[in-house]
């Protein structure tokens, strides 16, 4: 239902008075039931309302010693209120009780008027007006309610959205990383499989000496047959590759962990459900997504890491994984050709904090203000959505901190991400490194 409806619902019908009936014949007016529920009625000059008289009014005057006597002859246009608040029906209930609340004064004593085209409908009652808005309040908090649990799956569905996009981004990076340990691994496996096949045939050629030397009937012409086919296998296998199996071993043994690793990180970063956490190393979540950056990061960043000591705090690991993940991937996407990336990390005993700063172009000052504007990006069409920035600022303003960046144009940037200490820390142990 529309304002409008709802003003013309609250509508009381009342029949106006003439500018000529008498102030004593409108009192019996207000004597009669049927205006009871009103404190005021029109005055009308044909449909045309040119004033309100109110029940307090008549009172007041009649009420007086010799009242009746002075003012009950008058035409009740002697004593009615020339300016009435008057409320054109099409308008909505919002602007109506604004107009009546600035118009009426407390305590209230008159109703207002009700009109269309500037002609009389009906007369309206404050306590009505008031019922409709609160109702009309009502509904809009439970409207604003929905949408704002709307928004909150919205937005759940849109940081798991960018999160979807960031591992796209890193998918191809991790996929190479893991091709090149698993290279030399199917390498290392394919030489000692070699070495191992040389091997048997070896042992068989061992045994099948042993077997000629303890026959009673073998002849030298066998013996020697025996012992020339050994040596060959002896040289065709040779020494050095004996020697390189260790070697194999470790490297293959590398290749796995480095798989390994790579999986477990890449698995951390993409669990969706992780719940809050109470006791995590913010230098692990780090290294998780430097490990992940790792391709958008080598042959041209040098990532100098000054991890100092830090209390573990409580956080969704998984959210923050997705935040320096962000940065740290923007940080080498604004490093043209070669440049440095310094993640350090510090504490106040209050707060925690991770700067991430690279050399690269910087940020234009014009566009700083907008950089966690969501979709505000200042890439190519289809290399961002900008969400990433935006939802990151989201993701820590929710762990209760915030993010903050300074820039020069040419020089780099400067992102701190600031978050808040929980009660009974336990220290990390201070690292420092590059790599």
């Amino acid at each position: 239902m529309s304002e409008s409806a709802q003003l013309k619902q609250l509508m009381i019908a009342a029949r106006g008075i003439p500018p000529d009936v008498k102030v004593a014949d409108v009192a019996d007016l207000f004597m009669d039931e049927n205006n009871g529920k009103l404190l005021s009625l029109p005055i009308l000059d044909g449909d045309r309302p040119v004033g309100l008289i109110s029940r307090a009014r008549m009172q007041q005057l009649l009420f007086r010693q010799y009242g009746r006597e002075l003012f009950g002859k008058r035409p009740i246009t002697a004593i009615m209120n020339e300016a009435p608040v008057m409320i054109e029906a099409n308008i909505g209930l919002t602007e109506a009780s604004k107009t009546v609340s600035e118009r009426l004064q407390f305590p209230v004593t008159e109703d207002f008027i009700i009109t269309e085209d500037g002609k009389y409908l009906g007369m309206g009652a404050v306590m009505h007006l008031l019922r409709a808005m609160d109702e009309q309040l009502a509904a809009q908090a439970a409207e604003l309610a929905r949408a704002y649990q709307q928004l909150k799956a919205s937005q759940a569905q849109l940081i798991q959205s960018e999160k979807m996009a960031s591992l796209g981004q890193m998918v191809a990076g991790v996929a190479h990383e893991i091709n090149t340990p698993l290279g030399y691994v199917k390498n290392n496996i394919e030489m000692m499989e070699m070495f191992f096949d040389g091997s048997r045939e070896l042992l068989a050629g061992c045994t099948g000496l042993v077997d000629t030397l303890l026959s009673p009937s073998t002849s030298e012409e066998e013996l020697q047959a025996k012992l020339l086919s050994l040596g060959g296998l002896k040289e065709s296998l040779g020494a050095s590759d004996a020697e390189d199996m260790p070697r194999l071993f470790s490297d293959t043994r590398f290749g796995i962990d480095r798989i390994s690793e790579l999986v477990m990180n890449l698995k951390n970063f993409s669990r969706l459900d992780r719940a809050l956490e109470a006791d995590v190393d913010i230098h692990e979540c780090l290294d998780s997504a430097l490990m992940l950056a790792r391709n958008v990061l080598k042959n041209k960043v040098e990532v100098v890491r000054q991890y100092n000591r830090l209390p573990r705090i409580a956080c969704m690991p998984s959210q923050l994984n997705q935040v320096f993940l962000n940065l740290l991937t923007n940080a080498a996407q604004a490093i043209e050709e070669r440049g440095r990336i310094l993640v350090r990390t510090e504490s106040d005993g209050e707060w925690l904090r991770v700067i991430v700063q690279d050399t690269g172009k910087g940020i234009p000052t014009e566009v700083l203000p907008k950089i966690f504007d969501p979709f505000f990006t200042t890439k190519p069409v289809g290399q961002g959505t900008g969400l990433g920035l935006s939802i990151s600022y989201q993701i820590v303003q929710q762990h209760g901190g915030d993010i903050r960046v300074t820039s020069q144009p040419g020089k780099g940037a400067r992102f701190t991400v600031q978050l808040p200490l929980g009660v009974g820390a336990v220290p990390a142990q201070p690292l420092e490194k590059a790599s």
